[in-house]
């Protein structure tokens, strides 16, 4: 939902912390969007008899931002304050904790008051106990653990087209159109979206749109390398195996998970994607560590990469900055990013670029990201 800008806000919103052995980098940037409509938490250490717990969430929000910062605020305390948590049963914990906060927000007159345009909210999140990781999913933002640079776990994305969730839909006398709840919203489970959920006689979670989270308990290995949380602004152009395999990559290089997870929210722009991205990795004590091989080979990488975009604007007297990208894109170059290829090398060529051409800044940031 929302319109585009004419082009993109690329400053970025970033958070780092470290606790319970976890390290954590956030990344958040408005892009295409005319708002920013994302929000997250992240915390390594609860507190309240939850010291060696984390919590780790993203929201992505849609018709506004209201009811994505406020989940962001008080998902935590809704889960944590349930009986059901408190005595141990913390997936029913976290499935109640959700059914709550949806149940809350239907009466704050601040989230309400247009009933016609009340937002609504995907929602990721992790509990990371010493021994588990659980994994609550409600919307089409994803978790993916990666153990030895591959997904081993991913949530499943809900959309109205799954014949689960297009079953319920039409049980409560909605249609699934154009792939979206009654040919609007392209999401089948949301806190939120109270419009979609005034069906008398059907229970909460069998609404047209369900607030009811998808849970999961993973046990904690010595190979879990990290968990990457993103909103779908990552997922529409990178796969989990892209995912994995470029922040694996990445962390050979550096252990600056900030730096990472900028990189990986700058090559999806690169790649299209036009909607707002959030990203956490979270990294585990297992996950990779730099290595002087692979600094050097990075190093080596990009000095091949800006005497290739020298040689093309020398040799083919190019003056235009797409016209640079689609020749280098042409060339087999060894070696790139595993899933961030050529785009995840873009401020290369971009830097050399400006270096020749210093007078078209500002064309370059036009034509970079006017796909």
């Amino acid at each position: 939902m929302g319109g585009f800008l004419d082009k993109p806000k690329t400053t970025k919103h970033n958070d780092h912390g470290e606790g319970n052995k976890l390290l954590f980098g956030v990344s958040s940037m408005q892009g295409w969007r005319c708002e920013m409509e994302d929000a997250y938490y992240a915390r390594a250490g609860l507190g309240s008899g939850l010291d060696d717990w984390s919590f780790f969430a993203v929201f992505d929000g849609h018709a506004g931002c209201k009811v994505s910062e406020h989940c962001a605020s008080h998902l935590l305390g809704s889960i944590i304050s349930t009986d059901e948590f408190k005595n141990g049963d913390h997936v029913k914990g976290i499935r109640t904790g959700f059914l709550h906060i949806d149940e809350v927000m239907r009466d704050l007159p601040e989230l309400t008051r247009n009933a016609e345009k009340c937002g609504g909210t995907t929602a990721v999140c992790a509990f990371i106990s010493p021994t588990q990781v659980y994994i609550a999913n409600c919307g089409d933002s994803r978790a993916v653990l990666c153990r030895q640079g591959v997904p081993v776990f991913a949530t499943q994305d809900h959309k109205p087209i799954l014949p689960e969730e297009k079953e319920r839909i039409h049980n409560a006398g909605g249609s699934v159109m154009i792939k979206r709840v009654n040919g609007t919203l392209a999401v089948s489970r949301a806190l939120g979206d109270y419009d979609f959920k005034n069906v008398k006689e059907k229970g909460q979670c069998e609404q047209l749109v369900s607030p009811e989270p998808e849970i999961f308990c993973q046990s904690r290995q010595d190979t879990d390398e990290f968990l990457v949380l993103a909103c779908d602004g990552i997922w529409d152009v990178m796969t989990n195996e892209d995912v994995c395999s470029f922040v694996h990559s990445r962390l050979r290089v550096t252990s600056d998970l900030v730096d990472i997870a900028n990189q990986v929210v700058d090559t999806c722009l690169h790649k299209g994607s036009r909607d707002n991205m959030s990203i956490i990795i979270i990294a585990f004590p297992g996950a990779p560590k730099p290595t002087e091989e692979a600094i050097e080979a990075d190093k080596r990488l990009e000095k091949q990469i800006e005497k290739l975009t020298r040689d093309e604007i020398e040799c083919n007297e190019i003056t235009q900055y797409y016209d640079l990208l689609q020749a280098l894109q042409n060339k087999e170059i060894e070696g790139l990013p595993p899933g961030g290829g050529l785009q995840s090398k873009y401020p290369v060529i971009e830097r050399t670029f400006k270096e020749i051409y210093p007078d078209q800044d500002c064309e370059v940031r036009n034509i970079l990201f006017n796909f």
